[in-house]
């Protein structure tokens, strides 16, 4: 079970370093589209939590927040899965 958490958490780092390549790549002119904000607030929380309350965020602390959302989101889902699967 480690070793699925370790991959949700790997997934996370993931997430968080091609949003982090795609707004560096992306032109300045054009605004974001709202599905693009939305899909980016959906996939990496801390970045809609620091939008929220208004502090900027550094690109390693993103990754590490969202690897570790990620680890405890995978935590939960292994666990439910594990009873589930037993029962």
């Amino acid at each position: 079970m480690k070793y699925r958490i370790a991959m949700w958490a790997g997934a996370g780092v993931l997430v968080a370093a091609c949003w982090a390549l795609y707004f560096a790549m992306r032109s300045k002119d054009n605004p974001i589209e709202p599905l693009v904000y939305a899909l980016g607030s959906l996939t990496q929380p801390v970045v809609l939590i620091g939008s929220h309350f208004h502090f900027g965020m550094s690109f390693y602390l993103v990754i590490l927040a969202n690897a570790a959302t990620y680890a405890l989101i995978g935590l939960i889902v292994e666990t439910l899965w594990q009873r589930l699967h037993h029962a």
